[in-house]
């Protein structure tokens, strides 16, 4: 079967994805912008932390992980926005960017999920038949042997007189 070289390829095509929507992410907040970039360097640097954080998670196949992560980014850009580091529109710049990596890992991660979840209903199909083939088994171990009742002559016979013999 090619199912699971299918869904590495999957894998593989979203994590490229990913990785080119998180570099997008992390080109938005380069620290070493100019000033009138709408971005200071230290609310910069510490966002650049957190999209590390979404990238590393998401390099170890653990989108639910990068979504964490994600959120802490945006509760960080949004005090950062609220404190003046960062413009108005270097804030709807980069959550733009954001909006577009949480929809890759949530993708991923539903396709994880079903993955997952269909792994556990075969598992739990193969414990069933393994559990009723033992049983059947057993049964059939259990079962009284009948013993078939010696054929009845219905009163057709000889009456135990063999041939030649008078009686």
């Amino acid at each position: 079967m090619n199912r699971p070289k299918d869904r590495h390829r999957k894998f593989a095509r979203l994590t490229a994805v990913i990785t080119v929507l998180i570099l997008m992410l992390a080109s938005a907040l380069v620290a070493c912008a100019p000033v009138d970039s709408g971005l200071q360097r230290d609310a910069a640097r510490q966002l650049q932390e957190r999209v590390l954080g979404v990238s590393q998670a998401a390099a170890g196949n653990d989108p639910a992980g990068a979504l964490s992560a994600l959120e802490r980014l945006e509760a960080d850009l949004a005090a950062a926005s609220s404190s003046g580091q960062v413009s108005e529109d270097r804030r709807r710049s980069i959550m733009t960017a954001v909006a577009a990596v949480r929809a890759d890992l949530a993708a991923s991660k539903a396709a994880a999920d079903a993955a997952a979840a269909k792994a556990t209903a075969e598992a739990a199909a193969a414990e069933k038949a393994t559990a009723d083939a033992a049983a059947a088994a057993k049964a059939a171990e259990d079962a009284p042997v009948s013993v078939a009742p010696p054929p009845s002559d219905n009163g057709k016979g000889n009456g135990g007189k063999g041939k030649g013999k008078a009686g």
